[in-house]
């Protein structure tokens, strides 16, 4: 069972944020102020799945005023996402060093919250900076995986043209490919090459 911390739409935006960059056809979706607020917006906690939040409702006031010293933590923050992502799987310890980091810089603290007959617990930040509320939430998401299905469960697409992160949490977990689409591209390579003449 995953801790408590744990939300797929918290580790939803963890691979989100890191995916805002695309290394190999060098575009970053997060180039502007708009851009992230756009982001946020996207993945503000929403629906009967999530449990309501006064840091969700913290985080409607902290997108009213966002700036571009915003926009560079939050770039900061996903090369800490990403690098967790890309190097659980081969350096665990390096990995959780980097989450570890990235919640302390956050000022990330873990609260007990209770609503409609419901208790869960979160990790916020007591800070007023969007990108340190941002950090709290993936960060503490990525830490829950790796702690309760283990590092291997992160990585990097295996498609030789994509660098996209993925966060796997299916049952056998043996995923390799960030999307069906990938997978479906490296299998067509693959039988192209086997076809071809030698």
């Amino acid at each position: 069972m995953l801790d408590a911390c744990y939300s797929p739409s918290a580790v939803q935006t963890a691979v989100d944020l890191a995916n805002t960059l695309k290394p190999i056809k060098g575009e970053d979706a997060l180039e502007t102020v708009e851009q992230l607020r756009d982001f946020l917006d996207d993945h503000s906690p929403v629906g009967p799945a999530e449990p309501p939040s006064s840091a969700a409702d913290q985080g409607t006031g902290l997108r009213r005023g966002l700036t571009r010293a915003d926009l560079a933590e939050v770039h900061a923050l996903r090369e800490t996402v990403r690098a967790v992502l890309e190097r659980a799987s081969t350096d665990a310890v390096g990995a959780a060093a980097l989450v570890n980091g990235g919640l302390r810089r956050s000022r990330a603290t873990p609260a007990l919250r209770h609503d409609h007959d419901r208790w869960w617990t979160e990790v916020t930040s007591d800070t007023d900076r969007c990108s340190a509320h941002l950090a709290a939430t993936t960060l503490s998401a990525l830490a829950s995986v790796i702690a309760t299905l283990g590092p291997t469960r992160l990585g990097v697409c295996a498609g030789p043209s994509c660098r996209s992160t993925f966060v796997d949490l299916s049952r056998n977990g043996s995923k390799q490919y960030c999307t069906r689409t990938c997978a479906h591209r490296a299998s067509v390579a693959a039988y192209r090459s086997r076809r071809s003449p030698r």
